[in-house]
């Protein structure tokens, strides 16, 4: 079915550019809809039917325009063109229209879209340095270290980016803590596993290979670990014989775990 052809100028007619945007279009319909509603004119017939047919002229000249393969067509048809140079003639030298507010431009295609703003730009060509350039004022580069020799004695101040702080050492203090004493370490609160809430003095005395395993597992409570030894030190004086506790999933080495398990099987 062929598309309805539109007779006159739909440009003229909505009173926009020949270069309106799809909003510009739909803004200017909607004003031109509330000003010449056939409901503006309630009992005068003969201005309803006007206003009618001045609608449905200005809804179809909105049809075409909206559409932008139909306004294609339509602005490349001669009389397009023709209305186009006449208007583009009359713009210079006229005052700018409210509805047209660029016919005060010189004659020509469109101005392009506005572009996005371009922001202060700076000279950083002074900043410029060429690969492994000097930034200094002139003086002597640093001297580095050259390769370490291993058959010679390390310097005193030999500092290297490995160890930039020089080599750690460690040295005893005079004064050592005072290790607790045996009733102490008795009445020392296990606060974690099966035990947990008994001294080590009950432990000792209900399972003493507890005492042994705290003694060579736990590493983050010293204290605790202290306490321990000194007990287990107390079971090997007195000959309590403990039975080896065998490693568990978790604790001890995987190694010796696997040939328990082997032997067992």
């Amino acid at each position: 079915m062929p598309e309805p052809t539109f007779r006159g100028d739909p440009y003229r007619i909505l009173g926009v550019p020949r270069d309106a945007s799809g909003a510009d279009l739909k803004r200017r319909w909607r004003e031109l809809a509330r000003e010449h509603h056939p409901d503006r004119a309630p009992g005068d017939q003969p201005q309803q039917e006007r206003l009618t047919s001045l609608m449905a002229e200005i809804n179809a000249a909105y049809d075409v325009l909206r559409d932008p393969v139909r306004r294609a067509r339509h602005d490349a048809t001669p009389q397009a063109r023709q209305a186009w140079e006449q208007e583009r003639a009359e713009w210079q030298g006229s005052p700018a229209s409210p509805t047209t507010p660029d016919r005060g431009r010189t004659a020509g295609p469109p101005p392009p879209p506005p572009s996005r703003p371009v922001t202060g730009r700076f000279d950083t060509s002074a900043a410029y340095r060429t690969r492994n350039a000097t930034t200094g004022g002139g003086g002597a580069p640093l001297s580095g270290q050259g390769p370490i020799d291993r058959n010679s004695r390390p310097r005193a101040n030999d500092l290297r980016a490995s160890t930039p702080t020089g080599p750690v050492r460690r040295r005893r203090t005079a004064s050592q803590p005072p290790l607790p004493s045996l009733e102490e370490s008795r009445a020392t609160v296990l606060e974690f596993g099966r035990f947990h809430g008994w001294t080590l003095g009950d432990v000792a005395d209900r399972e003493p290979t507890y005492i042994d395993w705290i003694a060579r597992t736990i590493t983050r409570d010293r204290d605790l670990v202290v306490r321990a030894r000194l007990i287990a030190a107390d079971l090997d004086e007195r000959g309590i014989e403990r039975a080896v506790r065998p490693p568990r999933p978790g604790f001890g080495n995987p190694r010796a775990e696997r040939e328990a398990a082997e032997a067992s099987a």
